[in-house]
């Protein structure tokens, strides 16, 4: 198969650009980029014989097919040469049933494709390992790249590190001092990456990353750079995949710079245009309240962009006020009825909870999407006749300062957590432990 891939302006400016060149946005209008896939060469192959090719190649053991990105690489990134290849073994992720909390809402089949557990612990491993693998290829091949470097809340830092480490590339992390996790903040640290914790926030590391990219030859990861979204819409790909190639009604996921729900948009519509689903699902985009500037351009009938000052939010991954694929999050909720949320630390932290209690161990982003679903069944949007997955984006663990004081009552903006548990502290007497047994138990 002579599948190839190219870089095309999404406001459709003439012309096709390498994957191989340092590009992120297009030459003729300062435009985003997309990755452009031959339909036509993809075509050849039927869907069924999609479907059974990637039935045999998931959760392989060796080799390409041990990725859930690259078990998929004809659709991602179909010109990368083997030896280039940089995986950790990321994708093929869980898509978990939660009955007990779909029951609660009043709804029925509800699932948590669980993205977080991924190798560094979120979905961005799905980009980073295209990204990484595009870079080695380039660096082989002549391309002058010193570093590879991105701004972040946490989790592409983590992404970046781990597989830039792999690979012996240089990694450079920007980052907002104070406002992440200690255990994100601890990854990159691990993986000998160079961390600048810089007093501003991530859309002024934003600003110092892409004056870096433009003036010093070091390599931009943020998600402004498509190559991110190619290994990103295989979350996608696995949960049609996973729902016996149906798309669900309903996607929701937490949206920050935006990249994500872009990715999500392009998963979809390669699949409807190849044949292997026959439907789109209606996407949901959960903001947090203190950061929500695409649910204010929604209230508006997709009114453009206006940045906002992102403030202080447990979903601290998602603090941003200025996102960079705006433009590709609206063209891809326009496609699919689209909707945005925007959800309160009170509501964000206790839906949270909530699916903590019914097994999960959800991250505060998930929170955001999990405070969105609840929103949207109590409104009747979402019924119980629905088919629901709500993207998990990185690994509760990561977040225990965000556990205990929610459990503790510590967390701003929550002086009250509706699901909050605390340890019985008794002597060493059986009585007592029996008594608070049978009282907690009846």
């Amino acid at each position: 198969m002579n599948a190839r891939a190219v870089f095309r302006c999404i406001a459709g400016c003439p012309g096709e650009h390498p994957l191989g060149q340092v590009l992120y946005r297009c030459p003729t209008c300062a435009g985003l980029l997309e990755v452009s896939h031959d339909l036509e060469a993809l075509a050849t192959r039927s869907p069924e014989a999609w479907k059974q090719l990637f039935a045999e190649r998931w959760r392989g053991v060796d080799g390409p097919s041990s990725s859930g990105v690259w078990a998929k690489r004809e659709w991602v990134l179909p010109e990368l040469r083997d030896e280039n290849l940089v995986t950790l073994g990321e994708g093929a992720t869980h898509l978990m049933p939660i009955p007990r909390l779909a029951s609660a809402l009043g709804l029925g089949d509800v699932r948590i494709k669980q993205c977080g557990t991924s190798h560094s612990g979120s979905f961005k491993d799905l980009g980073m390992t295209v990204l990484v693998s595009m870079v080695q290829q380039m660096i082989r091949d002549g391309v002058p790249i010193r570093a590879v470097a991105c701004a972040s809340t946490g989790d592409t830092s983590a992404a970046l590190s781990a597989y830039a480490a792999w690979a012996g590339i240089r990694a450079v992390v920007i980052l907002p001092r104070g406002k992440i996790s200690t255990a994100q903040l601890v990854q990159p640290l691990a993986n000998g990456a160079l961390v600048l914790a810089i007093d501003s926030d991530f859309d002024g590391c934003m600003r110092l990353v892409a004056e870096l990219a433009d003036r010093e030859g070091v390599y931009l990861a943020n998600s402004m750079n498509s190559l991110r979204i190619e290994g990103q819409k295989t979350v996608a790909l696995e949960i049609a995949q996973q729902w016996g190639w149906r798309a669900p009604d309903w996607v929701i996921i937490p949206g920050g710079n935006l990249g994500n729900v872009s990715a999500l948009g392009a998963g979809f519509e390669m699949m409807l245009a190849l044949g292997l689903i026959d439907r789109r699902p209606r996407i949901c985009v959960a903001q947090a309240e203190h950061a929500n500037p695409l649910y204010r351009s929604f209230q508006q009938g997709y009114a453009e962009l206006a940045p906002v000052k992102a403030r202080t939010t447990a979903a601290s991954a998602i603090q941003i006020g200025n996102p960079v694929s705006f433009a590709k999050a609206v063209r891809a909720l326009k496609a699919c009825d689209g909707v945005v949320a925007s959800v309160t630390e009170a509501e964000l932290a206790d839906a949270s909870a909530r699916a903590d209690l019914a097994g999960a161990f959800t991250c505060p982003h998930t929170g955001v999407a999990l405070g969105a679903l609840a929103q949207l069944a109590a409104a009747g949007e979402i019924r119980r006749d629905h088919s629901v997955c709500v993207v998990s984006t990185a690994s509760g663990l990561k977040f225990a300062d965000f556990k205990v004081g929610y459990h503790e009552a510590r967390l701003a903006e929550v002086p009250s957590p509706l699901h909050r548990n605390q340890p019985i502290e008794l002597p060493e007497r059986y009585d007592a432990v029996r008594d608070a047994v049978l009282r907690g138990i009846a």
